[in-house]
């Protein structure tokens, strides 16, 4: 049998590919191929895939809606024992990621996509007309052909070197799924979005967390990912005031770990690039568990490129063109995804997904027949490439220089998210910018609901045209999205004073913003009287 398009790795990505190639009007025999055990460890007691079709961050969005739900201080109370409430939570955890696999699977099913459990990788010789899969199941070789081939094979954590992972106390950002106990206390090594995420999601479920960056300032080390500087401040704001220690200008060092699960592990910490810290400072810190979440990187290792003639960069990426297609000779390969590196988002991957299957088989729903389609997807490939709405393209370069290519969320708590320019990116082209914030607590569900957080438009003086949003605080990952239309259809100022907003919304913020960008002077005064107010209530409770 040979497949119009096999797909190499079943997350969102791949499953996304399949669905798109597989449905009308392309219509097309797929045939999808996955190794869940080479999926991020996220299993059930039955052996079920549960990453299927899922980001890669499925398991800590999960835990995080779990930790947000389940007081973990309350079941203490009620003589839960520390295995009886971890079962609770990672049974929550379970729950939600079966429901996301078994749709995918009932998705994949009703469009015809066939599915087949193993580690695929092209055959020695050149050829990337067949893929070689040994199957899980029975070990055995199984040849697939297809005329198109797309490689989703995602990505897998950094490792540093001399860091003991073991998957039982010692674990990376995947290996983190198979964490079989509640810990008290956790280290994490890391300063990016993963990292941020993890330190807020063990503080809500009660641990004391300890977070170790190499930056001096973790204001800094977020903005080194592309937050905001206001938005990073508030960030480590929360932070600290969530009682997590962050320990500055330094690296983990040597690990003691005990052979009781009882003990606490020993880490030695060191100065940035391996020396002795400053007197006073730390030199060893203890807990329970270990994190490290230090970036990703591509998978390709397994997948015998170089044969295929595929080539890869200095991390691992595979190397496409525009059009998403690898430099296999006979032109048929395709990737999408972390499998081509940064930005290493689910969303951009999906949108790699679309742009890939066009590539192959031409512009779907725009074509006026399937056929028609086919028969001009040469022609289209050399002519033009697949791009957004905005112009820009899909592939890695592309997107590395268009802050307006794609949202970002960080799903910490509270939530981060910004698109479109920083200030210093609208100057850089040319822009007289300016910024106005509005703070949470100045929209009456900020005040009522959950003070802590900010809203920032980033806009040119002279047109009032929104150039960028910036957002911490609650429901800001879903906030940022109006944002996003906003800067694209090059909305100003002014529309947004003259727009009507559902009362008791944090969507009243955009507005409120808008009035700060035209009374930067009287701005400074109400956030400041806010801020204040904020303040005495957080004095009043601690109290």
């Amino acid at each position: 049998t040979e497949y119009d398009l096999a797909v190499i790795g079943a997350g969102v990505v791949g499953a996304q590919a399949a669905l798109i190639a597989g449905s009308v009007p392309y219509s097309k025999k797929v045939i999808l191929i996955d190794s869940p055990s080479a999926s991020g460890a996220l299993m059930n007691g039955e052996g079920e895939d549960l990453s299927i079709g899922g980001p890669t961050g499925l398991f800590s969005k999960a835990l995080r809606d779990v930790s947000k739900k389940i007081k973990v201080d309350t079941l203490r109370g009620m003589g839960l024992r520390e295995d009886s409430v971890w079962n609770e939570i990672i049974s929550s955890c379970l729950e939600l990621a079966s429901s996301n696999a078994q749709d995918v699977f009932r998705q994949l099913e009703y469009v015809g996509i066939e599915y087949m459990e193993g580690l695929a990788s092209f055959p020695d010789g050149g050829g990337t007309d067949s893929l070689l899969v040994e199957r899980e199941d029975s070990m055995a070789i199984t040849t697939v052909k297809a005329k198109k081939i797309l490689i989703a094979t995602g990505s897998s954590p950094f490792r540093p070197a001399g860091v003991p992972f073991d998957g039982e106390r010692v674990f990376d950002s995947d290996s983190i799924n198979t964490l079989t106990f509640l810990p008290k206390s956790i280290v994490i090594t890391g300063s990016g979005i993963i990292a941020v995420e993890f330190a807020k999601i063990f503080r809500n479920l009660g641990a004391e967390v300890t977070i170790v960056i190499r930056d001096m300032s973790p204001r800094k080390a977020l903005q080194k990912i592309g937050l905001d500087t206001d938005v990073a401040a508030t960030l480590v704001a929360d932070l600290v005031r969530s009682g997590i220690k962050i320990e500055r200008g330094a690296q983990v060092g040597e690990f003691t770990v005990p052979s009781s699960p009882r003990t606490p592990l020993s880490i030695e910490l060191k100065a940035k690039g391996g020396g002795p810290r400053a007197p006073g400072l730390a030199t060893e810190v203890k807990c329970d568990a270990y994190l490290a979440a230090v970036g990703r990187k591509p998978n390709t290792n397994n997948l015998n490129v170089r044969s295929a003639g595929i080539e890869v960069d200095s991390y691992g990426g595979i190397v496409v063109d525009c059009h998403l297609r690898a430099t296999a000779k006979q032109g048929n390969v395709f990737a999408a995804g972390d499998v081509l590196g940064r930005p290493f988002l689910a969303s951009v991957g999906a949108a790699q997904a679309k742009t890939s299957v066009i590539s192959m088989f031409g512009p779907g729903l725009e074509a006026t027949a399937t056929a028609n389609a086919e028969a001009t997807t040469n022609e289209t490939l050399e002519e033009s490439c697949p791009t957004n709405d905005l112009g820009g393209g899909f592939d890695p370069t592309s997107l590395a220089n268009n802050p307006l290519a794609f949202p970002v969320g960080v799903w910490s708590s509270p939530e981060a998210a910004w698109y479109g320019y920083s200030i210093q990116q609208a100057k850089e082209q040319g822009y007289d910018a300016g910024e106005a914030t509005a703070l949470y607590v100045e929209c009456l569900r900020g005040r009522v609901f959950d003070p802590n957080g900010l809203l920032k438009l980033v806009y040119d003086k002279p047109s009032g045209l929104i150039l960028g949003v910036h957002i911490c605080g609650q429901d800001g990952c879903e906030l940022i999205h109006y944002g996003m239309e906003l800067v694209k259809g090059r909305r100003t100022v002014q529309d947004l004073l003259t727009s009507l907003y559902s009362a008791v919304t944090f969507h009243e913020l955009y507005r409120i913003a808008a009035q700060n960008c035209l009374d930067p002077a009287g701005a400074r005064k109400r956030r400041a009287l806010a801020g204040k107010a904020v303040a005495e209530r957080l004095r009043k409770r601690s109290n």
